[in-house]
């Protein structure tokens, strides 16, 4: 195999990682100037989506997949925004009462459905929402190698983040696909 069918996967949530939240609201700066300016029933969340993202994303060596609940949305309002193309969307299946006892026992939502779509290729999924049970049944669920990368909300991902990301990543590609 060569090309992207080996590169690891990245599922990358909005709120949180590309969207700060929590903190006090004149804390974070405003990006909402320029060719996508919102409007008036625009989420106002949307100004702070940091343009740098999208190059950083990309400079990343893997395929990029919305994981998110804002699904396709992220396509139309988040990645012009940013510079990132139309990316694939995981798509979410309905609530089950598997979804409950999950939540019962900690485990995330949004975890067997991305361990199902990574279908053994190795990813990594940057979430806010990611705990030591998401982690554990990965490792026990996910025949290859995963990389769950909890971003503090109230900041969003910075540079460490992407410093992790990128040396992992590294790590699952052979020299040659480089």
């Amino acid at each position: 195999m060569t090309g992207s069918a080996q590169r690891p996967l990245l599922f990358l949530d909005v709120d949180g990682p590309l969207i700060p939240f929590g903190a006090a609201p004149d804390r974070y700066p405003s990006f909402g100037t320029g060719a996508h300016a919102l409007g008036d029933d625009a989420n106002p969340l949307l100004t702070r989506l940091d343009p740098a993202h999208g190059p950083r994303l990309l400079a990343l060596p893997c395929d990029l997949v919305w994981a998110t609940t804002w699904m396709d949305d992220a396509n139309e309002y988040v990645a012009p925004r940013i510079g990132l193309p139309r990316l694939a969307v995981v798509s979410w299946p309905d609530p089950s009462d598997a979804d409950e006892q999950d939540e019962r026992h900690g485990l995330h939502w949004k975890t067997r459905t991305l361990v199902e779509r990574a279908a053994g290729r190795p990813f990594a999924w940057v979430d806010d929402e990611v705990t030591a049970t998401d982690r554990s049944w990965v490792a026990a669920h996910h025949p290859g190698p995963a990389l769950l990368h909890r971003v503090d909300p109230r900041v969003g991902l910075t540079d460490g983040d992407y410093a992790a990301l990128d040396t992992w990543f590294r790590r699952q590609i052979p020299a040659e696909v480089r």
